[in-house]
């Protein structure tokens, strides 16, 4: 992400709850497009699917173990936001984590909100 030095300070000064992390003001999130973030030593991917809705999974693709998942390929099945591998292309639920295409595989999933135009993800 690019933003977070000039914004270092908002980031950093705002409480937040048992488990969330203040990562990113919304408007940094471009829709249909992917961004890694390092969150308390965790790497995650951020999906900005639309307007308000953001989804959070883990950066390491489940199959390859490569940190890749924010270059995937945003997408659907139905209602249900999914994220292609990059790699291999298998697809996964962005908020269940479920492989379609592999059920032997899952990615992590991790619940976000948005608190006064912050994107915040529970650990």
């Amino acid at each position: 992400m690019t933003v977070i030095l000039e914004r270092e300070e908002q980031l950093t000064s705002a409480p937040t709850a048992s488990g969330w992390h203040r990562v990113c003001p919304l408007d940094e999130l471009e829709p249909a497009w992917g961004e890694a973030a390092l969150i308390d030593g965790v790497q995650v991917a951020l999906f900005r699917v639309d307007a308000e809705n953001v989804y959070a999974v883990a950066q390491q693709d489940p199959a390859t173990l490569a940190n890749v998942m924010a270059r995937g390929i945003t997408g659907s099945r139905g209602s249900r936001p999914t994220i292609a591998s990059p790699l291999h292309k298998e697809v996964y639920d962005l908020q269940t984590g479920e492989c379609y295409s592999n059920p032997g595989l899952r990615l992590p999933a991790f619940r976000t909100r948005m608190v006064d135009g912050f994107i915040e993800v529970e650990l």
